[in-house]
């Protein structure tokens, strides 16, 4: 039986890891995440079914010792935009230094250790369609990009066994998870559930000498405009506190460009299951309640 290490496991995509994990019934499962009490709330479910550990990714005694002990590791600890744009150094320290610290350990202790690694599609950004050839152009503001291609790079010198997914915005539940606010109205851009990204990292396990140190934008199938995006939410789960202060103080700084290549991974692992009807229809069956907040919104949603 696989041993699997899934770092940032109570994230909206670490939690669908492990729970499509079990599914396969055929891993065990290591989760690690930050002590706090949101984690703990989040991590419940799993208690009696996986081992949970609670640690830092910079932790380097906990890393060598876990590093040693799995046979795959998916990497998706992070320090999110906005606030990783906001704090200086964070980045830094959560997505390149947590990042060296697994890679230093994987070549030292198991070099067999196979790294998934959860970079982002926001490096993009000044290119139309882009690919994974694509050259990348940081933002010298973007420390969230930055630390992502630097840890890729760091990833592709140093190690034998890995993938990297250039991961878009993510679609989750803006009432109790992260949302990029931060994205242009009209931007066309490419998404992905947390449900289809979450997969794709578990199937990418069945074909893992396929997709060995390769880098795959991982999309969903579907494009949409942020404008059109954004007023469903509003329409569904109606205006809250996060979503004004977003959209009138956040700087428009966040990019998820629609990918020319953004089937291949698709087309050899098969891990989109998902629609954004069918994310609509799981946000309207959470949001039966909010009639004074949808109320609210309808001056915020443009007129058809």
């Amino acid at each position: 039986m696989k041993k699997v290490l899934v770092t940032g496991a109570a994230g909206s995509v670490g939690v669908h890891v492990i729970k499509y994990l079990l599914a396969e019934g055929k891993y065990e499962i290591t989760a690690l995440d930050l002590k706090n009490k949101n984690v703990f709330k989040r991590m419940r479910r799993f208690r009696k079914r996986i081992n949970i550990l609670y640690g830092d990714v910079n932790d380097r005694v906990l890393i060598e010792a876990l590093v040693k002990d799995h046979d795959i590791i998916i990497h998706l600890a992070s320090s999110l935009p906005p606030l990783s744009d906001m704090k200086k150094g964070l980045s830094e320290i959560i997505d390149f230094d947590g990042t060296e610290n697994i890679v230093r350990a994987i070549s030292y202790y198991n070099p067999k250790c196979h790294l998934f690694f959860a970079s982002t599609t926001s490096m993009y950004k000044t290119t139309e369609n882009p690919t994974v050839k694509t050259k990348i152009e940081l933002d010298e503001y973007d420390y969230f990009a930055q630390a992502k291609y630097k840890a890729e790079l760091l990833i592709k010198d140093k190690l034998k066994n890995y993938t990297i997914y250039r991961i878009p915005l993510v679609l989750s539940n803006p009432l109790c998870e992260p949302f990029m606010y931060h994205v242009k109205k009209d931007m066309i851009i490419d998404c992905i559930t947390k449900e289809d990204a979450a997969y794709a990292f578990v199937k990418g396990i069945k074909y893992i000498s396929d997709i060995n140190r390769k880098t795959f934008n991982v999309t969903g199938e579907e494009t949409v405009k942020v404008r059109d995006l954004y007023d469903k939410m509003l329409e569904i789960n109606g205006l809250t506190f996060k979503y004004v202060l977003s959209r009138i103080f956040l700087e428009k700084n966040y990019y998820s460009p629609v990918c020319a290549d953004k089937d291949e991974l698709n087309n050899i692992i098969n891990y989109r299951n998902d629609s954004l009807a069918e994310y609509y229809n799981r946000l309207r069956s959470r949001a039966k309640k909010r009639k004074f907040a949808r109320f609210l919104a309808k001056p915020f949603v443009k007129n058809k």
